[in-house]
């Protein structure tokens, strides 16, 4: 296991004082490992578990050739492009049962969506298209399709002996609808990334506690755990812990000796007066940055034991976006899923933004669709790290980059859009 010190000798233009956006993710790739234990669930309790190993098919999806519509098998090589084209029907071909008959020249089998394609039969006319010709006969006319269409193949979707699934993947409904298709009742997943979390502050009030002047409610506790919880994390919630030495070692190691991750919010800002700094490099191997961002500049990351460590800045809006900038892709990684960024759209600016090069800003925004169908962003308004409301309203965080100045009305800009992460 390599120290901070060590993973900043590898990075070119570390500057713990003035640490680009991008440089935070690089220290973090190096910082975090998987989790190493697996275990086996079944599919209902698979949605957004980690796949600790290949799946490999041990069927043919479809098992057959199969009829995509319902309609009329057939011999395609009899069609004509300048002719209509004249069959007698000669028996039904239904789904889950084969038909066991024989189709021989100018002869097809009316057949059911899903139903096995008979022997040497391998074109279907949808129903609609056929006209009828008298007693059991049909016509397909010329040009409405070519030999082979609305025939699924055998192994099409999957093959025997193949892999379904690779390790890595997060497991969504398509997946886990996947696995029940090849007759997996259960999987091997990755165990859950244990994670603690707390915040800190005399100035923090827990819920049911009355209000007092210069406190306020704490309002991070709440979104980390849903986060947390959202990203599939087995959560250790400790509540707030005062700034006072004893409570807070007291945290710090109870939390490092049960988890993989520990993530506070409040105490890491230059010059604060409380005790969260000071205990945090008593007891692990911690950096504290100040990061070339808006919002959230100061964090602070490292290990207390074998716990890594993640110190937010304590003002709500600051807490929510370096957790989905960056702890939100080390977790992941934690977790063993493969890596993927979070895929960034397109949209043109319904607004000027004024932005300082040298720095990377996400601003809360609002993505709709023009009347042509072109993709524009407005912000929220009112942009302070404080105004946890602004995250409720938008659907996006609007990304400017660390060398981009301002935006221009109709320029484009990147979006990172909520949709199933907030």
């Amino acid at each position: 296991m390599k120290s901070l010190d060590e993973i900043a000798a590898q990075l070119q233009g570390y500057d713990p004082q003035a640490l680009s956006a991008e440089g935070v993710g690089e220290f973090l790739s190096h910082l975090v490992s998987p989790v190493a234990e697996t275990e086996s669930v079944g599919l209902f309790d698979a949605l957004g578990r980690v796949l600790a190993e290949d799946v490999i098919s041990p069927l043919s999806v479809p098992p057959h050739d199969n009829s995509a519509m319902d309609g009329f098998a057939f011999d395609g090589s009899q069609l004509r492009a300048d002719a209509a084209l004249e069959l007698e029907v000669v028996g039904t071909a239904l789904a889950g049962k084969a038909w066991q008959g024989a189709a021989g020249p100018l002869q097809c089998v009316k057949i059911m969506t899903g139903a096995i394609m008979p022997a040497g039969l391998d074109t279907v006319v949808p129903q609609e298209f056929t006209k009828p010709a008298g007693d059991n006969r049909v016509l397909v006319p010329a040009g409405v399709l070519k030999p082979g269409d609305n025939r699924r193949l055998k192994g099409e979707d999957l093959a025997e002996g193949k892999p379904a699934l690779l390790a890595g993947e997060r497991l969504g409904p398509a997946a886990v609808g996947l696995l029940a298709s090849i007759g997996l009742p259960s999987v091997r997943v990755k165990r859950r990334a244990k994670v603690a979390y707390f915040s800190t502050g005399d100035e923090i009030l827990s819920l049911g506690e009355p209000p007092r002047e210069g406190a306020v409610y704490d309002s991070n506790r709440y979104t980390v755990f849903g986060l947390l919880t959202r990203l599939g994390c087995e959560v250790i919630d400790m509540g707030v812990v005062r700034d006072e030495p004893a409570q807070l070692e007291a945290a710090f190691r109870d939390a490092a000796a049960r988890v993989d991750a520990i993530i506070t919010s409040g105490g890491v800002s230059v010059g604060e007066a409380d005790y969260t700094k000071a205990m945090m490099k008593k007891l692990g191997d911690v950096a504290f940055w100040r990061i070339a961002m808006r919002p959230g500049r100061p964090m602070a990351v490292g290990r207390i034991g074998s716990s890594v460590l993640f110190g937010l800045p304590g003002n709500p809006v600051a807490v929510m976006v370096t957790f989905l900038a960056f702890v939100r892709p080390a977790l992941l990684k934690m977790m063993g899923a493969r890596a993927e960024p979070v895929p960034q759209l397109k949209a043109h600016s319904l607004e000027p933004m004024r932005k300082k090069p040298g720095r990377t800003e996400y601003q809360r925004g609002v993505v709709s669709k023009s009347a042509d169908g072109v993709l524009q962003v407005r912000t929220t308004g009112n942009q302070g790290s404080g105004v946890l409301s602004s995250m409720v309203q938008a659907n996006c965080l609007v990304v400017l980059h660390h060398a981009q100045g301002n935006v221009a009305v109709g320029e484009e800009v990147d979006v990172m859009m909520f949709d199933g992460v907030v």
